[in-house]
């Protein structure tokens, strides 16, 4: 079994640099949500047209993604990051010079095709700089920063709005240059590619049923975290509250994102495997979602946000670093980038299901639906721990064709890795499985 209490295997600064140059891309993080305004206002668009750019933008991130892990694999993970930021900055300042609906159409696809590329390698980054241990809170640190990042992100936005809405674009782009300069000068190469001792995997991370069933339960997760930002401020107005109160919630929610990082390293909480962290950030997030769902009062829906949040936090650390142990290290860019394709779905369905269940039937059917789907998901985590532990039939190391026998050292260091890998933070028992002659032909 991993000893949950081992350390990151590489410097800790790396990480931190990465964490400081996705805060500083974060600052800057303005497109998206004044994207229909900038279409509406500047360019003179209507707004049903506003609204069928928005939904190319959103499908053109799906494939964005999947090109943002392919590429990884091919020019390594740092390239891919800076290349991927460098054509988002170009793109957005494109669209902060047209003049024309026609020019803009295009910037916003195109600007859709590279907006997600540096997610799956910043991702696998952390995977590779860690040990499963360790990684839940690596990946937490990567999300407190973003957050922070998120709550001066509303402060610069409400000043440059005021000027110019183009200036945000312009904004986001300069973010974008700087976080690829960061990754460039501060973010070493990392592990696997330092060391590159993993050979090349054959056959589709998309056959690997535990992905599948990971992408599954995290599509359904995703659409609930989306109804958070989507549906609060229309439950305020349904409330009676003003709708100005969600930037006050969303802030709360940031900082209680940051002040919970220490409950991934509680120790009863650093016991327990990722599943059944997430089993408790699940029934944690339900409590704060049926609190919602009868909130009245701005110190209520405080409260239910204090909870919700404390559940986010078990959840968006542990699920990236299970989705990454399950990946050979040559296909983890892969792996994130097709788990990622979960916030792609959902940024489609989750508008069109939060309104119809408001309208149906309020804040209560609304929010206790969202409750018991978080419920369900908590139940289901003990059955997908067990499938999860049995190694993967498709995906296999592809024979080396040239270069130097590992070292004795390297193939260790390798062993032992892939011991971690198959162990799933203490789920199955990996060095005899590893000894199986018989397991050892199949493969």
């Amino acid at each position: 079994m991993l000893d949950p209490s081992e350390q990151p295997v590489t410097d800790p600064r790396l990480l931190w640099a990465l964490a400081l140059a996705r805060a500083v891309n974060h600052l800057g993080a303005f497109t998206l949500p004044f994207l229909g305004v900038i279409l509406t206002v500047e360019l003179g668009a209507r707004v049903a047209v506003a609204g069928w750019l928005l939904a190319l933008f959103g499908l053109a991130t799906i494939p964005s993604r999947l090109a943002g892990g392919a590429l990884a694999g091919r020019i390594g993970r740092r390239a891919t990051i800076c290349a991927g930021l460098v054509g988002c900055a170009g793109a957005q300042l494109w669209l902060a010079v047209s003049h024309t609906l026609v020019s803009a159409a295009l910037a916003v696809v195109v600007l859709g095709l590279l907006f997600e590329v540096h997610e799956p390698p910043s991702q696998a980054i952390i995977a590779d700089l860690t040990d499963a241990g360790s990684r839940p809170a690596a990946f937490g640190l990567l999300a407190s920063a973003m957050a922070l990042a998120g709550v001066a992100a509303g402060l610069l936005a409400t000043w440059l709005g005021g000027i110019n809405l183009r200036w945000l674009l312009v904004a986001d782009a300069v973010s974008c240059l700087l976080c690829a300069a960061t990754v460039a000068l501060l973010v070493h190469a990392s592990l696997h590619e330092a060391v590159g001792a993993s050979p090349p995997v054959a056959g589709s991370a998309w056959r690997d049923r535990r992905l599948l069933l990971m992408l599954a339960t995290g599509t359904a997760f995703a659409i609930t975290y989306l109804q958070v930002t989507m549906s609060l401020p229309l439950t305020l107005l349904a409330r009676g509250l003003p709708v100005a109160e969600a930037g006050i919630l969303l802030t709360v929610s940031a900082v209680t994102i940051v002040l919970g990082q220490p409950l991934l390293r509680w120790g009863p909480l650093r016991g327990r495997t990722g599943f059944e962290a997430m089993s408790i950030g699940y029934a944690v997030l339900a409590a704060g979602l049926a609190a919602t769902a009868f909130a009245t009062t701005l110190p209520g829906f405080v409260v239910a946000t204090v909870v919700w949040s404390t559940g986010d936090v078990l959840l968006l650390g542990h699920s990236w670093s299970i989705v990454s142990a399950l990946a050979p290290e040559d296909a983890r860019a892969r792996y994130l980038a097709a788990y990622g394709l979960s916030w792609g779905v959902a940024a489609v369905v989750a508008p069109v299901l939060g309104t119809q269940l408001l309208s149906a039937g309020g804040p209560v059917v609304l929010w206790m639906t969202l409750a018991a789907v978080a419920l369900l998901l908590a139940t289901v985590q003990p059955g997908l721990a067990r499938r999860c532990a049995v190694p993967s039939p498709v995906l296999r190391p592809r024979q080396r064709r040239s270069g130097p026998p590992l070292t004795r050292t390297q193939a260790g260091g390798e062993r032992a890795r892939h011991t971690a890998s198959l162990a799933l933070e203490g789920n199955a028992e990996p060095e005899r499985q590893d000894q199986d002659p018989r397991r050892a032909r199949r493969s």
